[in-house]
């Protein structure tokens, strides 16, 4: 039996543990740092899945009430001292400079105006910090979306190449020999493809989601500051 032509070539040969194990050190340090990157980006998804669901209920539900017509000063107290949604603490933070600039008096239309500007900038600071804080790990997200296609693809020119070597050692070009490693190759595009669809799909649809959070927490500080601006026009 010719030496150059593997023994025994079976289905086995080419399951994703045998590619695995039989590629050389390059190739499997890209195997292994795919799968990791995929495991992240997973991890990434399952988080941002569940926190947008859980802060739109939770926007839905402050929404109610605060359009229920019940008192905003009743509304933001029952929401507790250190509220850990956004929208209750912008409530509370706008009722704040409310009851301040009240409390030093507002007698010209100059200090109601500084009143305003003062409730706006509260607003907008509380709606960077909590934009920054949903869009966290969607950098990572794009970076396996971008990155992974082309280490895998640095996976697969590395095994072409080391298919090469064995035809020109084993002189020998029977498809049987170059085989298991071109799968090789092949197997780290597909797991580079694997890490960033996934990672791609989700970047996406949540920087969409962000961004109509985002949209939300304007809209309701739009809503505030025009609350307070027709308490001050009752007050005149």
């Amino acid at each position: 039996m010719d030496p150059a032509v593997p023994a025994a070539i079976t289905p086995e040969t080419f399951s994703f543990i045998s590619l695995f194990m039989r590629a050389d050190w390059v190739v499997k340090s890209v195997m292994t740092g795919l799968a990791l990157s995929s495991l992240w980006s997973w991890t990434v998804i399952i988080d941002k899945f569940f926190r947008f669901s859980v802060l739109n209920g939770q926007a839905d539900k402050f929404e109610n009430q605060v359009s229920s017509g019940r008192s905003l000063e009743d509304i933001a107290a029952e929401a507790g001292e250190r509220p850990k949604h956004a929208l209750p603490r912008m409530l509370q933070g706008a009722l704040r400079e409310w009851r301040d600039a009240r409390g030093k008096g507002l007698s010209t239309d100059s200090q109601a105006a500084f009143l305003i500007q003062r409730i706006d900038r509260v607003l907008d600071t509380t709606i960077a910090r909590e934009a920054q804080r949903v869009e966290d790990g969607l950098g990572s997200l794009a970076i396996v979306a971008t990155a992974s296609p082309f280490i895998g693809l640095f996976g697969t020119v590395w095994g072409i190449m080391n298919a090469f070597q064995e035809i020109a050692i084993q002189k020998n070009t029977n498809l049987a020999v170059v085989a298991p490693s071109i799968a090789e190759a092949l197997f780290a595009t597909a797991i580079g493809l694997i890490a960033a669809i996934p990672a791609y799909v989700a970047y996406n649809k949540f920087s969409t989601d962000a961004s109509r959070y985002t949209g939300r927490l304007e809209g309701f500080a739009d809503d505030l500051s025009t609350a307070i601006q027709r308490r001050l026009a009752d007050r005149a």
